[in-house]
């Protein structure tokens, strides 16, 4: 059966390590990552003239959800040509809501696949200084504003969206130090390589 995963945390909890070493441990896998489509986000800005902040009402009104759509959009196109599909994306809202997550799964019966879910569990504190590491432009709003923007920031792991008829569509990987990290890797690539 085909397989769409999502994997999925906020900011900075080592989303695109994980992905892309998922990816790599696959076979027959589609990668897509949802910062691609950051450079249109950023000419949208621009446009509009904008200052360039993912936290501002102007992103959460007139880019985040577009951003998700079409993101969501290749991984359905690539299903068509691959067994699985690996998207690297915060989904933070989106796998807080059980609706959402059904809409999905019927989206993807369609198709004969089937949705896996990795939430990458990392201690807030580790998120910090990864995201004061990576130096991102996307990221100076949420470092300048750090209170406030943690105070926003849901690290529990997602409830409501475990679908009864699977085992193990919201797996945890947790990736707060390197053992964690390898021992995640182990366990999860078992479940996904099923």
């Amino acid at each position: 059966m085909k397989k769409l995963i999502l994997v999925t945390s906020p900011p900075a909890c080592g989303k695109t390590y994980v992905a892309k070493q998922l990816a790599k441990n696959l076979k027959h896998v589609v990668y897509l990552d949802k910062d691609t489509l950051i450079v249109l986000s950023k000419q949208i800005f621009k446009v509009a003239n904008e200052p360039y902040n993912r936290s501002s009402y102007f992103f959460e009104k007139n880019i985040r959800n577009y951003e998700y759509q079409a993101i969501l959009d290749l991984a359905m196109n690539a299903l068509e040509y691959d067994d699985i599909v690996l998207i690297n994306a915060p989904f933070t809202r989106e796998v807080r809501n059980p609706q959402y997550i059904r809409d999905l799964r019927n989206r993807l019966a369609k198709k004969h696949a089937k949705l896996h879910i990795i939430w990458v569990v990392t201690d807030p504190e580790v998120c910090h200084q990864r995201m004061i590491a990576r130096n991102s432009d996307r990221d100076t709003w949420k470092l300048n504003h750090w209170d406030e923007y943690i105070s926003r920031c849901d690290f529990s792991v997602p409830t409501g969206i475990g679908d009864p008829k699977q085992k193990k569509d919201l797996i945890l990987f947790r990736n707060s130090n390197n053992a964690e990290f390898w021992s995640s890797m182990k366990e999860v690539l078992s479940i996904l390589q099923k």
